[in-house]
């Protein structure tokens, strides 16, 4: 039975989107492969979370120990390699963050199984998996196949997929106590840093005006954000302008800044990578403005429009008056 493994990824007691987006997907894949799906959940023994993770599975892995409360790289690689090695699922999907990261290509070495990272899709011909891949920064997609295998690892991108529930779902919860033998833990968790609190909650704004590398020089923020102001908007920005240190964390999205769902995100000037794209799954009308027609946000845009920002930004002002 080729069975599909997903290994949820979890924070302060709490699930994070990518383990229900990657849910959503394999319950796709399972229905064509006429196939079950299992959730692995490595955690502290209050895990209450796992409730919601069985709504959405076949069945549910519950590895508990409070030394597995907040993620233990050394110790997850080996408990999820014994449990790949048990079961011999056919595929086993991780985040592409920085728990996936880590994990999946230790795993890969460590059970010999191949593996692709950062995959936007997922899809089964004759049989075997094959995966879309974004390569030259986003600007070609590309269908990948396997070496043929027993089992396959993937990570998922972040926010590729919907985080959509499966009804009438109700997996079985297996409980499993830490298995002896494993590898003394090689980092210790000292604690979670939260970003700093703004003057502004970005993900809470109903039209974000945000910029990129293209606004050129920080002179040029006050220009966009008397633009933002006129409209009744927020300003918000990629990592980039922040790595410059021209806005505050708080104003950043992304994988490594806030998840947004504006009505409206104006994108000036953002190439549009991942990392960013990540951030705006929720958001409803999305317009990009770049100079480069290949800028991968094209392909996420409602509209575009190939155009210097500043000319964009005057005429809008004009309009507004």
């Amino acid at each position: 039975m080729n069975e599909i493994f997903v290994v949820a990824e979890h924070r302060k007691e709490e699930v994070r989107e990518i383990t229900f987006e990657m849910l959503s997907k394999a319950n796709d894949l399972c229905r064509e492969l006429s196939s079950n799906l299992t959730a692995v959940v490595i955690g502290g023994s209050d895990a209450a979370f796992v409730k919601d993770i069985a709504q959405r599975a076949d069945r549910v892995i519950v590895v508990a120990d409070e030394k597995l409360k907040n993620f233990d790289a050394d110790r997850s690689k080996e408990i999820i390699k014994r449990l790949i090695e048990k079961d011999r699922p056919l595929l086993t999907l991780m985040g592409h963050t920085s728990w996936g990261m880590d994990l999946a290509p230790a795993l890969s070495i460590k059970t010999g199984f191949p593996l692709a990272t950062d995959c936007v899709d997922i899809m089964i011909e004759n049989g075997l998996p094959k995966v879309i891949r974004q390569i030259y920064s986003g600007k070609l997609f590309t269908k990948v196949s396997f070496k043929k295998s027993e089992c396959y690892l993937l990570t998922v991108r972040p926010g590729v997929f919907p985080p959509d529930r499966v009804e009438g779902r109700q997996g079985a919860v297996v409980r499993q106590e830490m298995p002896d033998g494993l590898p003394e833990a090689g980092k210790q968790f000292v604690e979670f840093l939260e970003p700093e609190a703004g003057a502004v909650d970005i993900s809470q704004a109903e039209l974000l005006v945000s910029i990129g590398r293209g606004i050129g020089d920080q002179e040029k923020i006050t220009v966009i954000k008397e633009l933002a102001d006129r409209m009744g908007g927020v300003i918000s920005c990629s990592r980039p302008i922040v790595d410059k240190n021209w806005l505050p964390k708080y104003h950043q999205v992304g994988t490594s800044g806030k998840s947004v769902k504006p009505k409206v995100y104006l994108a000036l000037g953002i190439s549009g990578a991942f990392q960013h794209m990540a951030g705006l799954t929720g958001a409803g009308t999305v317009i990009a403005v770049n100079k480069d027609p290949k800028a991968p946000i094209f392909r996420a845009a409602n509209y575009g429009v190939v155009e210097d920002l500043f000319k964009i930004a005057d005429a809008l002002k004009e309009k507004l008056g």
